[in-house]
């Protein structure tokens, strides 16, 4: 069942001209204008701005979670576990939204902030974006229009195999993405110690574009060590993993429209020999952030927490 796009901008995409199946929830999942939110922690990455890119950042509201568009600004906002809390280990967490809008709520502040509460310093990378129309009305009216199929994650590797997978569409420049998310990886190394960051525990989570974003990072940065991954509801392509890859956790429900019964990225990665753990729930649709009403993919946060202890990322490590 193919829903209005215009009720989807929380299901935020993995690739651009996608629809999504949502569950029906309590918010009005009208587009409403926002004003822009104060973000007193939010540091500039100073990556540069968008060629082309006419329109100022603005936000809008939808599903009750705000939404940052024609992002031209990186910025990196830090979320510190209480004092004496912290166990070292670091998350970048990237929100998702196609790549023409961010959300910045249900993918970024509340998973960063949940991230924080069990002792990890979160650090929500609100990454440059592919411009959409300047007015509202314009962008309601772009949002509205005929979409195509679905396409696979911007991530897959151009020479795996794709027996199993829809033929691709064109896929977005994602330069300036990789270039913020080097950029936030090399903030945290940085400032490591003022943060109470372990470099070698510096992980990378991603929510639909954002998992896209976390999957094209690590096959593609020469910059970023990432010590674990955790793509959520990103793209399931395969991809052909380098041999330092790091250990991932992905997760994704089965009515979710980039599912399409796909375990290709899942393969590559136990086929390289590198530690996977995979979760496929029954339902939560696509977009659920920490989770939906009455979902099986609400459990999602707990199995990944659970994945950190088991894996030794939430125990302080041991002072030289």
């Amino acid at each position: 069942m193919t829903y209005n796009f215009i009720k989807l901008a929380k299901r935020s995409v993995l690739v651009l001209l996608l629809v999504s199946a949502a569950p029906a929830m309590a918010q009005d999942g009208t587009i409403y204008p926002l004003k822009a939110p104060a973000e007193p922690k939010a540091i500039p990455l100073g990556t540069g701005g968008v060629e082309g890119q006419k329109a100022p950042e603005t936000w809008f509201k939808q599903w009750g979670d705000p939404m940052a568009r024609n992002i031209s600004t990186a910025t990196l906002t830090p979320f510190l576990p209480a004092p004496g809390k912290a166990n070292g280990t670091a998350v970048i967490v990237a929100p998702g939204g196609g790549y023409r809008w961010l959300s910045m709520g249900n993918e970024g502040w509340e998973v960063a902030q949940a991230l924080a509460d069990k002792g990890i310093a979160a650090f929500v990378l609100k990454y440059r974006l592919h411009p959409t129309p300047e007015t509202l009305e314009d962008f309601k009216a772009w949002m509205d229009r005929p979409r195509n199929a679905p396409a696979p994650a911007p991530s897959a590797s151009a020479s795996a195999s794709t027996t199993a997978t829809p033929p691709s569409m064109p896929q977005l420049d994602l330069s300036n993405q990789l270039e913020d998310a080097e950029a936030a990886y090399a903030m945290i190394l940085k400032r490591s110690k003022e943060w109470g960051v372990d470099t070698n525990r510096i992980g990378m989570i991603g929510f639909s574009a954002g998992a896209g974003l976390t999957l094209h990072s690590t096959l593609n940065s020469k910059t970023m060590k990432l010590a674990f991954i955790g793509p959520i509801y990103g793209g399931m392509g395969p991809v052909e993993v380098p041999k330092n890859a790091p250990p991932m956790f992905n997760a994704i429900a089965s009515d979710d429209f980039l599912f399409r019964g796909q375990f290709g990225v899942v393969d590559s990665w136990f086929k390289a020999g590198i530690p996977v753990e995979f979760h496929l729930y029954q339902n939560g649709g696509h977009g659920f952030g920490l989770g939906n009403p009455d979902k099986t993919s609400n459990r999602w946060f707990d199995a990944f927490i659970y994945w950190l202890e088991v894996n030794k990322f939430l125990k302080p490590q041991a002072k030289k």
